[in-house]
Formats: structure tokens, C-alpha cells, sequence
């Protein structure tokens, strides 16, 4: 499938799907910034925002299977973009409005003022700074949010995501796109390498000396997992669309491309954090050695003492990175 023809499921699923109170869509992620004649991957999906009327959106639907392509999609109120400031200096919302070809469906016209507003000083210094601040501030606010009390593999997934916007820093600080999965691969893109800068990031994750065969091992036990809680069915885990049968191309078939193309240690964050995923959705199982093992092996993580280390490397990183990004995007 090429891009033109994802983005054309998207569109369609927009117009027939989206529900009453629609007032437009756009894209995120990746797919945004394909050309049309581009090939789609099998193991990335469209990410698509809808905006309702209301103050609050619907729950995320998630991952979905139309016209062949796979979409996830995401509701949200249009009072979130009522700002244009605020989208301006949002570091995961402000790409998308820094160019024509994000915008899915305007009929309120809402899209394109925001596009007229951002776009001609997206890339300046001081439009970026605003933006790398905000993926700094995420970073200590989540961080410090992280609740010990919690289930053990939500625990670890309070920790890695706000952990990995290390990685997005530097792709916002880039002028970029932020994505998920392939975020390490892009920040390495962006700083080389030989970056020394690229090495602290990833053993601050904790998988700089990860060896291939070791990632290997672990996804092979990870995609048997995964058919485990992808059988559950539907929970009312946030993510769990994550988890399910539509959407095994991305987290299983995508690491493995990863691996395959060398970035093995690239893949470990998206590993782990399906990893996690799999056990929050199959009830925090003290029997669970698979995924203790994958801790301990990919990101050298034991027990809570580990994430309250890494996530106190993490913050004390943050100047580094702060005066790093402010070189990079030049302001």
C-alpha cells in the first residue's frame, strides 16, 4: 500500500466514522510526513486525530483495520486547539500545522487558521525553543508523577515513556516530527553516530552494551506474550487497541525491521514498553519471568530501586541536554 492510498482510508473513515459533533481531522505521527507515492509499511499505522465539539472527548478508539490500511485514532475537543499559541508551542501537536499536508478535513476552517498561524515561524528559534521546553517539562512532570504504589508494570511504564523524551528533545530541537516507536533511531540520525551525547541517552534507557542476539531472544518470547493478551480481548486499559490482533504488524513485525536493519538497540524501548503493556493487560502476574527477564537483560532494570536511580540520571541529564538542544536549534 502507498501513502496517498493510507491517507485516503483515513479520509474515508473520517467521513463515514467519525460521529456527530465532528469538526476536523489531521494526521500525526509518521504517515504525516510521507509523499503520497511513498510505501506505507505494513508495521506503521496512520495516526489520526478527530476533533468533536463537547469539553470532553470520547475514549480513543485505537487501532483500526479500514480499506487496508491501519489506522489509529485518537478523539479530542476542539477547545484543545482553541489557543493558537498554546498549539504553537505544543512540541507533539504544532507539526502538524507547520505544513499543507497534515490536514485531513477542515469544514470549520479551524485547521488551516491554525496552519496560517504556525507554519511561517515553525522553525524559528524561538517558536522551537517553546517547543523543546515543552518536551523538558514533560519530562520532569511525568517523572515526578510516578506512583511506587502502582502495579509493577505500570511502574515501568511511568518511568520509560517520559524516560524516552530524551530522544524527542533532540527531534523537536531538530525541527522533526516526534514519533514513537522510532524515536532513538531518529534522534541518532540527527546527532550522529559517534554522538557522545547519543550514548548517554541510551544508557540512560540502559541499553547502550545490549547485544543483537539478546534483543532477538527477548522479542521471540515477547510476540508469544503478546498473542496472550492480545486473546484477552478489549479492557479498559488506555492503550490496549496497542495489544490486539490488527495491531501486531507495529509492535511485533516492527521491532523485528528494526533489529533487522541493525538497530537493535533502537528497538529495546518499543520492546519493553509492549512488554509492559502485555502484563498490565494480563493483571501483573508475580509469575511473569518473561518479562523480568527482559527488564533485567534489555534495560538493566531489577525492582523499583532501579527506576527511582535511572530517573534521578534522567533529571540530573536534563541541563546537558537542555544547552545540547539549544545548539542544535539554534537559539
Amino acid at each position: 500500500m502507498l501513502a496517498g492510498q493510507a491517507r485516503a482510508a483515513a479520509l474515508h473513515w473520517v467521513r463515514h466514522h467519525a460521529g456527530p459533533g465532528f469538526r476536523g481531522a489531521f494526521l500525526t505521527g509518521s504517515a504525516a510526513d510521507r509523499s503520497l507515492d511513498e510505501v506505507q509499511p505494513a508495521w506503521s499505522d496512520v495516526d489520526v486525530t478527530v476533533l468533536l465539539a463537547g469539553p470532553v472527548a470520547p475514549p480513543k478508539p485505537g487501532k483500526i483495520r479500514h480499506r487496508g490500511a491501519l489506522l489509529d485514532v485518537t478523539y479530542l475537543p476542539v477547545s484543545a486547539l482553541a489557543d493558537p499559541e498554546k498549539v504553537a508551542a505544543t512540541h507533539y501537536l504544532a507539526p502538524s500545522f507547520a505544513g499543507p499536508d497534515a490536514i485531513l478535513s477542515d469544514p470549520t476552517g479551524l485547521l488551516g487558521g491554525l496552519r496560517a498561524h504556525i507554519a511561517p515561524t515553525f522553525r524559528s528559534p524561538a517558536a522551537v525553543r517553546k517547543r523543546v521546553a515543552d518536551v523538558l517539562a514533560a519530562v520532569r512532570t511525568r517523572l515526578a508523577a510516578r506512583d511506587e504504589a502502582a502495579p509493577w508494570p505500570q511502574q515501568v511504564l511511568a518511568w520509560l515513556f517520559p524516560a524516552s523524551l530524551v530522544a524527542v528533545a533532540v527531534l523537536v530541537a531538530a525541527g522533526e516530527r516526534p514519533t514513537v516507536r522510532t524515536r532513538y533511531r531518529r534522534a541518532r540520525a540527527v546527532l550522529g553516530e559517534e554522538s557522545g551525547l547519543y550514548a548517554r541517552m541510551l544508557g540512560l534507557l540502559g541499553c547502550a552494551d545490549v547485544d543483537a542476539e539478546v534483543v532477538v531472544g527477548h522479542l521471540d518470547r515477547l510476540a508469544v506474550v503478546f498473542d496472550e493478551a492480545a486473546a484477552v480481548g478489549p479492557t479498559r486499559f488506555p492503550f490496549a487497541s496497542d495489544i490486539s490482533a490488527q495491531a501486531r504488524p507495529v509492535a511485533i513485525d516492527g521491532s523485528r525491521a528494526l533489529v533487522a536493519a541493525g538497530d537493535h538497540r533502537e528497538a529495546v524501548f518499543w520492546i519493553v514498553a509492549t512488554f509492559a503493556r502485555c502484563e498490565r493487560i494480563l493483571g501483573d502476574r508475580p509469575d511473569a519471568p518473561d518479562f523480568s527477564a527482559a527488564l533485567a537483560e534489555l534495560v538493566g532494570v531489577r525492582g523499583p530501586g532501579d527506576l527511582r536511580a535511572r530517573t534521578a540520571a534522567t533529571l540530573a541529564f536534563l541541563p546537558e541536554l537542555e544547552e545540547a538542544t539549544a545548539a542544535i536549534g539554534g537559539f
